[in-house]
């Protein structure tokens, strides 16, 4: 850690005493208390004044308080803690402790420092937004007849016209002289409540519109970290499938040392990968290899490997499935149907062809255009195997339907790929290998370090948190390679039964 250039974090806009501790010797107790399994500000305040380790990083200068270090780990950008933690990521490269070609990829789940039972939810904010709406409506109709102010000629109404009929009804109010009362005893006028309940419904209707940019495209968020997603979590101390507010947490790691973090809102990793490499081009070196668990299989995520020039040794989706008698036999799946590249049809189990009649295309959230071939059968009449081909909850006729695949054939190139990749002698061992460094540094970080959730709030500061751990985790597992005499080891042999 002393070679690492800290210029950056000397600039930076984060708290500092005249006569305490550096921003460097901050950052050093930092590193140190993570490693030792203490998070919590208060608990490395007080191992500066008790533990002669944590005396000797601070140089003699006056232990911190809890406030200083909490305020460090706030206020300190994101950029300048990843800048660190990527050149200590290049300098075990330097000393030939990663291999820099393959990268190992998955996602886990933590959880965040937010209240259980804060949750807000998309579908019932647009529930009561709708029933609200209706209700606005009413009231709005109800004092254009009444006082003759607000909008009239339309039933859609917006918050705007809410407000301007809201600002009317206060003129007429003053124009009339109304005083409005409170307490217990007292009489409202029509005037005044109708003035409440528009402006109730306005207020309401702010509140919505406020969710409504919350979310983002997810379906819940937390009240009191509005980063963090209600996900259903593996460590159920309930027992009950009770959600809980999280992050998921993405990793990359090559020959176990962590070499790329990455925080997501989404509860599944198939939007998590692109974020994750995109963040490691700081990096001075690039991998030729990403291997990962089939949750990231998708044709946008092939195609970015493809155009960067990265092999994807991605496990496909049926994989599993595609290794049953039952799928071998099943006819109405296309991997089991004769296909004519020339003449671009198939054949089903009773020797028709299948021809494609339109061609769709798809936009994901992130902008990319997926093209899908529809394929139909030209004539399905009197076909014994109908009723196993095909097969769909779609309540139409039987017998006015014809077979249909869907077929996206940029997808069906990369998958064809990425099975062979995964089925070679080195697919294999890449596969295992997922398994024991990721999941074994999942394990180190949940089990032996005790970190299952998050102290800080915001998707920010729970990233500078997590590379806090990360690089205390990565200076932890060269210490232990080095006593057990293994540096130098990129990947686990596979050992036979």
């Amino acid at each position: 850690m002393e070679g690492l250039d800290y210029r950056q974090l000397n600039v930076a806009a984060s708290y500092q005493r005249r006569k305490g501790p550096s921003r460097k010797q901050l950052f050093n107790i930092m590193v140190y208390g993570y490693m030792n399994g203490i998070y919590s500000s208060r608990g490395i305040a007080q191992a500066c004044r008790r533990d002669i380790n944590f005396m000797f990083l601070l140089e003699g200068k006056k232990a911190p308080s809890k406030s200083t270090i909490a305020q460090f780990r706030s206020e300190t950008p994101p950029e300048v803690i990843e800048c660190l933690f990527f050149q200590l990521a290049e300098r075990l490269l330097e000393w030939g402790e990663i291999s820099g070609k393959t990268l190992f990829v998955d996602g886990t789940k933590l959880e965040a420092n937010a209240n259980r039972y804060s949750f807000v939810w998309r579908k019932s904010v647009e529930k009561s937004r709708d029933k609200l709406m209706e209700k606005m409506s009413g009231e709005l109709r109800k004092i254009q007849a009444s006082y003759g102010v607000g909008p009239s000629g339309t039933d859609a109404f917006s918050l705007a016209d809410a407000k301007d009929a809201l600002a009317a009804l206060e003129r007429v109010r003053e124009t009339q002289g109304v005083v409005f009362v409170h307490g217990t005893g007292k009489r409202k006028t029509q005037l005044q409540r109708d003035v409440e309940t528009l402006r109730d419904c306005v207020e309401r209707l702010e509140k919505y519109t406020q969710y409504e940019g919350v979310f983002q495209g997810r379906n819940s968020f937390s009240k009191t970290d509005h980063d963090a997603t209600f996900m259903r979590m593996k460590d159920d101390h309930m027992r009950n499938g009770q959600l809980k507010p999280a992050y998921n947490v993405q990793i990359g790691v090559d020959a176990e040392y962590i070499v790329g973090v990455d925080i997501s809102s989404d509860r599944n990793d198939v939007d998590a990968l692109i974020p994750l490499l995109c963040r490691m081009e700081q990096l001075s070196f690039t991998f030729e290899t990403v291997s990962a668990d089939a949750g990231y299989e998708s044709e946008e995520n092939y195609s970015y490997l493809e155009r960067h020039e990265i092999k994807a040794n991605i496990k496909p989706q049926n994989y599993e499935k595609s290794k049953s008698r039952a799928y071998g036999r099943d006819i109405s799946r296309m991997e089991n149907m004769a296909y004519n590249e020339d003449h671009d049809y198939y054949l089903c189990a009773q020797g028709r062809q299948i021809v494609p009649v339109q061609v769709k295309k798809q936009k994901s959230k992130s902008g990319y255009v997926s093209e899908t071939t529809i394929y139909e059968c030209e004539s399905c009449e009197g076909c014994p195997d109908k009723e196993k081909c095909i097969r769909s909850k779609a309540k139409a006729d039987l017998s006015l339907r014809h077979k249909r695949l869907y077929v996206s054939k940029d997808f069906q190139r990369y998958r064809s790929e990425a099975l062979q990749r995964i089925c070679s002698p080195e697919g294999i061992q890449l596969r295992v290998n997922r398994s024991i460094q990721v999941e074994g540094v999942f394990g180190a970080i949940k089990e032996d370090m005790a970190f299952r959730r998050f102290l800080t709030r915001g998707k920010e500061k729970v990233r500078v948190e997590f590379l806090f751990l990360a690089m205390g985790h990565n200076v932890l597992k060269l210490h232990h390679k080095i006593q057990g005499r293994r540096t130098g080891q990129y990947l686990h042999n596979i050992e036979a039964a």
